[in-house]
């Protein structure tokens, strides 16, 4: 097996050794000392080894000190955010090195993030998050304009993370690094967006026309960052993926799959099907 990453020494978060795994579908395992913890969403664990315990925490664990009001304040960050009110916290309970691992929800690239480097923040998109070092914050990044909150579909509702420590993120397709200069700016479908610096100024956008809105089949929005700051972008939304799925799949009952579109109809008795 090759040998595991070693990241500097943090202050005050848990300091998670880690391999990245796999090409198109990505598992991240980690190398927890005695005591050492992560908290990853529901669902996410591949597999761990005897000694290492399991327990669902009201949000992400960081406010586990701050009483009655800061769990309440955890868990409406989660609902706002469309996620479970429960994050899962894995700990190693064993005198020795116990591993685990984390996988990626469908084909992409896991990125690791140490956070310290970034300036103790990232703003991410909410299905992004994949786990992290026990101590990392994962809150809400609220918009301060009206129409990206209004109209910005995929890329309104953000996460923000901070702390000191590392975190795991997953981008579906192929993974899209890039830094902004002051005042360069990129416009992105919104649902391309995984990850960027708070550096980075984020806004919705209207397409233009009439007729490039409604026939040029990428949405009426897009999104506009601005530098500076570190971006990263996905090629593959899992949006656009189940979209995808959705429209080969085939149909059962009274319906097909061309009823929402403009042919209707009309497109089955073209395709030969006259049921």
């Amino acid at each position: 097996m090759n040998s595991f990453g070693q990241p500097p020494m943090l202050p005050a978060m848990h300091v998670i050794d880690y391999q990245i795994h796999g090409d198109d579908m990505q598992f991240v395992e980690v190398e927890l000392d005695p005591q050492e913890a992560m908290v990853a969403e529901s669902g996410a664990m591949m597999f761990m080894e005897d000694g290492i315990a399991m327990e669902a925490i009201f949000g992400d664990g960081s406010q586990q000190n701050s009483g009655f009001v800061g769990a309440l304040l955890g868990m409406g960050k989660r609902l706002l955010t469309g996620e479970s009110l429960f994050m899962t916290a894995y700990q190693n309970q064993a005198g020795v090195k116990r591993r685990m691992a984390f996988g990626a929800p469908y084909p992409g690239k896991i990125l690791p993030v140490q956070l310290r480097e970034l300036g103790g923040e990232l703003i991410a998109q909410k299905d992004a998050f994949l786990c992290a070092a026990k101590g990392v914050s994962i809150g809400i990044a609220f918009q301060k304009k009206l129409g990206a909150g209004l109209f910005g579909g995929e890329g309104f509702i953000l996460q923000r993370l901070t702390g000191d420590g590392l975190a795991f993120i997953h981008a579906g397709g192929t993974l899209y690094e890039r830094s902004l200069a002051p005042g360069e700016t990129l416009r992105i479908d919104t649902g391309c967006i995984v990850a960027f610096q708070p550096t980075v100024s984020y806004d919705i956008q209207y397409v233009g026309g009439i007729k490039t809105a409604l026939f040029g089949g990428e949405g009426l929005f897009f999104a506009t960052l601005r530098g500076p700051g570190k971006i990263w972008l996905q090629s593959l939304p899992f949006s656009r993926l189940a979209g995808r799925i959705y429209a080969a799949a085939p149909q059962t009952g009274g319906g097909g799959r061309e009823e929402g579109s403009i042919l209707g109809g009309l497109g089955r008795v073209l395709d030969g099907d006259n049921r």
